[in-house]
Parts: C-alpha cells; sequence; structure tokens
C-alpha cells in the first residue's frame, strides 16, 4: 500500500506490450483451518500452502536482488516473471503492459481466463512492487500470491464462469498508484464499462491482523461480509487504505469496487483485540515498509481465510 504522503515526481509514459521470462517453482508448507463447507461450497479452498510457497519465491527474489522487489528494480521484473510463468503454464492469457515513472520502466501483468462473456468482466488485482526499504512480504506480496494462487485454482478446477475473468498484477503501486491508473486511462470508455467488478487486494496477512471490507460497492461488500459471517468473524470498514491502493483509479472512473485489507500501520484498539485477538496498542503490521516485512512477518491464520474469501467472493460474482 502507498504511504499516506508521497514526495516522488510521477510520470506516466508510452504503452508497448512485452513477452517477460520465465520465473521458478517453489514448495512451502503449512497447516490450513478448516472452513466451514457451506460458506465455500461454491469455490475451492485455497491451499495455504501454495499461497506461502508463492511467498517465499518473492522472498527469495528479494534477497538475490539487493533485498526489495521495488519498482524499476531486477526484484520487480522477477517477481513480474515468476507470477506470469504461473499463469501461462496453467492456460491463462498473459500480456505485460509497460509504462514509465520516476524515470525507470514498469509493468503491469494482465492474464485473462478464457471463455465467459466479454462484456461483463470480474477483475482481482494486487500491487506487485515492494518499497525499496525491504522485501514487501505482507505489503504486497501477501495479496499478489493470494490472486495468484486464486488464479491456479480457477486452472485447476476448469471453472467456466458465465462472466469473464480478468487478473492483473499492479507496477510502481508504492509510487502512487501508477501502474493501475495506468492500465484504467488506457482503456476506453467502452471497455471500462465492461468491467462490472474490480476487487482490490492490499496486504492481507498482517501479524497483528483485523479483519476490514471496503464499503465501497454493496453487492461486493456483501459478499465479503458474508464469508465472514460464515466463519464467525466480524469485519469493519476498511478505512485505513481508503484511496491509498489501486482500487482508487477504478473507483474513480467509475468502475464499482471492493476488496480486504488486514492493516498497516495504524494501532489495533481493545475493542478491536476483543473480537480479533492479537495485541492491543500495536500497529497491525509494525514491519510496515520496512526491511522487516518478510515471510517472518505474515499470519497464517489471516493469509489462509483472506485468500478463501478472494476465492468466494471471485466465484460468486462471476456466476
Amino acid at each position: 500500500m502507498k504511504p499516506l504522503l508521497s514526495g516522488r515526481a510521477l510520470t506516466a509514459g508510452a504503452v508497448a506490450v512485452a513477452a517477460l521470462v520465465t520465473g521458478g517453482s517453489a514448495a512451502g508448507a503449512a497447516t490450513a483451518p478448516a472452513h466451514p463447507t457451506a460458506t465455500a461450497a461454491a469455490a475451492p479452498d485455497i491451499p495455504i500452502a501454495n499461497v506461502k510457497a508463492h511467498l517465499s519465491q518473492l522472498q527469495s527474489i528479494a534477497s538475490a536482488n539487493g533485498g526489495n522487489r521495488a519498482h524499476g528494480r531486477a526484484g520487480y521484473q522477477a517477481s513480474l516473471n515468476y507470477v506470469k510463468a504461473k499463469l501461462d503454464a496453467a492456460g491463462f492469457t498473459t500480456r505485460v503492459q509497460q509504462f514509465t515513472a520516476s524515470g525507470r520502466t514498469g509493468y503491469n501483468l494482465i492474464a485473462d481466463w478464457p471463455g465467459g462473456d466479454a462484456n461483463q468482466v470480474v477483475m482481482a488485482g494486487s500491487h506487485l512492487d515492494s518499497v525499496t526499504s525491504g522485501p514487501g512480504i505482507n505489503d504486497n506480496g501477501s495479496g499478489s500470491s493470494a490472486v495468484l494462487e486464486t488464479a491456479l485454482a480457477v486452472a485447476r478446477s476448469g471453472y467456466q464462469p458465465a462472466k469473464h475473468l480478468r487478473f492483473a498484477w499492479w507496477g510502481a503501486e508504492e509510487l502512487g498508484l501508477v501502474g493501475s491508473r495506468y492500465y484504467v486511462n488506457s482503456l476506453g470508455s467502452a471497455e471500462r464499462a465492461k468491467i462490472s467488478g474490480y476487487l482490490n487486494f492490499d496486504m492481507i496477512g498482517s501479524p497483528n491482523p483485523g479483519y476490514f471490507v471496503y464499503d465501497d460497492d454493496p453487492t461486493i461488500e456483501k459478499t465479503f461480509k458474508d464469508y465472514f459471517a460464515g466463519l464467525g468473524i466480524s469485519t469493519e470498514i476498511e478505512t485505513e487504505g481508503d484511496g491509498r491502493s489501486d482500487h482508487a483509479p477504478f473507483k474513480n472512473a467509475g468502475v464499482p469496487v471492493g476488496g480486504l485489507f488486514s492493516g498497516a500501520d495504524y494501532r489495533k484498539t481493545s475493542a478491536q483485540a476483543a473480537k480479533w485477538g492479537g495485541t492491543v496498542g500495536q500497529p497491525f503490521d509494525r514491519c510496515y515498509h520496512s526491511s522487516c516485512d518478510t515471510t517472518a512477518n505474515i499470519n497464517d491464520t489471516a493469509l489462509d481465510r483472506n485468500s478463501d474469501a478472494i476465492a468466494y467472493a471471485v466465484w460468486e460474482l462471476s456466476q
């Protein structure tokens, strides 16, 4: 998630489509807590071990590239290559959109699942870049990995929804939502009108987590709230990141938006700790935009619940 105040100069440049080189694969291990079957009947359970395997790969990429995966750096391109290779192998149609920000080339990755009504597009997206000061595993490897694993679950299940599914990984979010804004601006009004909903996932595994739902489009909001209600989890309206993540350009263009968030540098209140557990008076993510935002900075339960909620919403909203 981008800082509340950004002092960086932002520019957006010319568009091009590029194909990037494939990345690697990974193995991870974790035990997923059980979920009530009634809440996920229409969607598969997202294996937490698979999501954490993607996080491990992003951590390794950062470690091999100066400790970060920031816009314009080798770690970002390697991250995009990794995600793109997984999607290409699964049968998605991928394209890379190029732009310029702060004098460096940036990339968005767009992946379309074949089929569905092209006039009704459900999108799910997350930003793939980190800040320069750390590997960005919660912010936003967590959202990026969960969206990736949801897309791969679509392919594994052979899901054929009535609506068209599109997934996206944005560049240069940390510089002011540059990649997602560039994408939205690149669409004509007719193409924007075809997007029936954009779902955004930015920081969904915070170590002292909250369960926040965007209160923008009522149908999308209700879909997420229904899922968490099925788990017996109370949610709150998301306010900390309002306008600070990649849903904002879509919302400003009139596209219905929604999403999930587990908290950044705001501090957990006693009332929130009573609902969700965790530590009163401490930030939701003490490593927000720091070098300690590593794979050790993830709450597995929050990551698992939010990953399953993503799949639930993608299935429910695309039928």
